[in-house]
């Protein structure tokens, strides 16, 4: 049977860049699967009033896209994304048909400051944002309690990282 590993944190802790490397350690092992970020599949606006982040279309395009690689033979899906709470973890494996792992990479702030600072240094209205929903959503993260284990993304490579990541999901 298929499973799902959602990779969830913070804006800035490493979600997409930990996910595709889970996947690049997957593949030197054999196994057939599928990384998903799902930023990507709500790419769209605008967003509706009651809906802020497009969880709704997110799952609708999961629904399709996870489809379409289990059709061509993936035993493991990989997603990177943030879910806020428990019931939408429960939509999500909804979604999915399928048991969902979710690992929450923690980082420290000040750190995922000094990454979003890079990633944003062209567009200060973008960094301000995500500076401020950092904070928010890491509270909210610890609030919420969704992942089924935790790994500390803030120091070691996004190797080392995606390694513990995976050694948690089978312990």
């Amino acid at each position: 049977m298929a499973e799902a590993l959602l990779i969830t944190g913070t804006v800035g802790a490493g979600k997409t860049s930990v996910a595709d490397a889970v996947g690049g350690l997957l593949a030197a092992a054999g196994v057939p699967h599928a990384v998903i970020d799902l930023d990507w599949l709500c790419r769209a606006w605008p967003a509706p009033p009651d809906d802020p982040f497009h969880v709704a279309l997110t799952l609708r395009n999961l629904r399709a896209v996870a489809a379409g690689f289990l059709d061509t033979g993936a035993k493991r899906l990989v997603l990177a994304g943030v879910i806020e709470d428990r019931t939408e973890r429960r939509r999500y494996e909804e979604t999915l048909g399928m048991p969902l792992t979710v690992c929450r990479i923690h980082v420290a702030l000040p750190e995922v400051h000094r990454r979003l600072a890079g990633r944003h240094v062209h567009d200060p209205e973008e960094l301000d944002w995500h500076l401020s929903r950092s904070g928010e959503l890491a509270a909210i993260l610890d609030a919420a309690q969704v992942a089924d284990y935790t790994v500390d993304g803030t120091h070691g490579t996004i190797e080392e990282v995606a390694a513990l990541v995976l050694e948690g999901r089978r312990g």
